[in-house]
């Protein structure tokens, strides 16, 4: 799995309840869409991809339309994670590519419960 975030906080919570949830699942991080080009470049292929949108350098749209050009790469589920929930993110990313449009909740027991779910429905 793949944490595209700019947001150390983000990352380190999103981190530690899929540790809990999945103890030995091989989770990556990348805190930014430039970062993650560069690893996926380098051979990281992920199950699943986690994406914000507003991020410095390359931005969560800019990946998407980036990641689409990637035939080895374009068959992986990307789920917006965003503190977005504007209807135009959701429809432009829709079109970009994205699997799903997941609006950052706001306790931890909420992250839990939609990885859990995400987690029951995406083999790892």
């Amino acid at each position: 799995m793949l944490l595209i975030d700019d947001d150390v906080d983000d990352r380190m919570i999103f981190g530690e309840i899929l540790k809990e949830l999945v103890p030995d699942i091989i989770y990556n991080e990348a805190i930014n869409g430039e970062d993650a080009l560069t690893k996926l470049e380098s051979n990281l292929i992920p199950d699943i991809i986690f994406l914000d949108l507003n991020m410095p350098r390359v931005d969560g749209k800019q990946f998407l339309a980036e990641i689409q050009k990637m035939d080895h790469l374009k068959h992986i589920p990307i789920i917006i994670y965003s503190t977005s929930s504007h209807e135009s993110d959701r429809r432009e990313t829709q079109e970009l590519g994205a699997a799903y449009f997941l609006t950052k909740p706001n306790s931890l027991k909420e992250l839990s419960n939609i990885l859990t779910g995400i987690l029951h429905q995406q083999p790892l």
